[in-house]
């Protein structure tokens, strides 16, 4: 007679987390190197475009020009970490170093996989949004209260951008076509969501074009939280992340399921 034994498998929580730490691991190993360049590249942007370029544009959209630019710096930093880490990170683990194959051995499932990656991601955004802002607050840019909620926003930037990403990641076949995703989107994105000048000043159908990049609706929400304060779109905005999020997310998960099987 023959005794089956229970397996008792993770729950849900640990099994997505155990992914986070993974990475986590691996990136503190380093972490002078990865953990410097955020605090770094902020004060490099802010000194050589608003410093330079408040002296002409000293206002934008009624705001002091240099707390219009750094209060939109708060996400972009979120976004491309993001953007990278799921793109030619995630690459690089799949196609490359073969990471996932000994991660699945472990009992976790792909799903568990790749809404840990994602996890991983809005982690980073909250980091690198953290550390923009402190180097901001310490110049007394923008104020310091704003720990409070710009940690969150920054990380729900990840998240978004980490779906996103995954999702271009599951069309790619070589890591070189990662330059039309950079280039010709995530780049332009940067320009055309009211970071670097106000979204009232362009033709009516780019401003059209303007609300579906996600990166706008993060702007919005960052902006109102440091500066011009709530309004409806702020729910239109948290809705449209959220919604975008999971739907594109749901599909990234599903192509790359079928590739991290076969």
């Amino acid at each position: 007679m023959t005794s089956s034994k229970r397996v008792n498998h993770p729950f849900f929580f640990h099994r997505i987390t155990s992914v986070w730490y993974r990475h986590m691991r691996v990136y503190t190993k380093n972490l002078i190197t990865n953990g410097f360049p955020p605090f770094l590249e902020p004060l490099i942007f802010l000194s050589a475009i608003g410093l330079g370029l408040g002296k002409y544009v000293t206002e934008m959209g009624g705001i002091p020009y240099i707390k219009f630019l750094a209060s939109g710096l708060l996400v972009t930093a979120a976004m491309f970490t993001a953007a990278f880490e799921c793109s030619y990170g995630t690459y690089i683990r799949l196609e490359f170093e073969k990471a996932y194959n000994g991660m699945l051995a472990a009992p976790i499932t792909v799903n568990d996989l790749l809404m840990g990656e994602i996890l991983w991601a809005g982690t980073k955004g909250l980091f690198f949004s953290t550390a923009v802002l402190t180097v901001i607050s310490i110049f007394g840019i923008l104020s310091v209260q704003l720990f409070l909620v710009v940690p969150i926003l920054g990380f729900l930037t990840g998240m978004m951008f980490a779906a996103i990403s995954l999702l271009v990641t599951s069309f790619v076949r070589d890591i070189n076509q990662f330059n039309f995703y950079f280039t010709g989107f995530i780049s332009p994105m940067f320009f055309f969501s009211g970071v670097v000048f106000s979204l009232d000043n362009l033709p009516s159908f780019m401003k059209v074009v303007a609300e579906v990049l996600p990166l706008t609706h993060v702007v919005r929400l960052v902006r109102a939280c440091c500066l011009t304060g709530f309004s409806n779109w702020v729910f239109f905005d948290l809705g449209y992340i959220v919604a975008l999020t999971g739907g594109i997310g749901f599909f990234a998960i599903r192509r790359l399921k079928r590739r991290l099987i076969d």
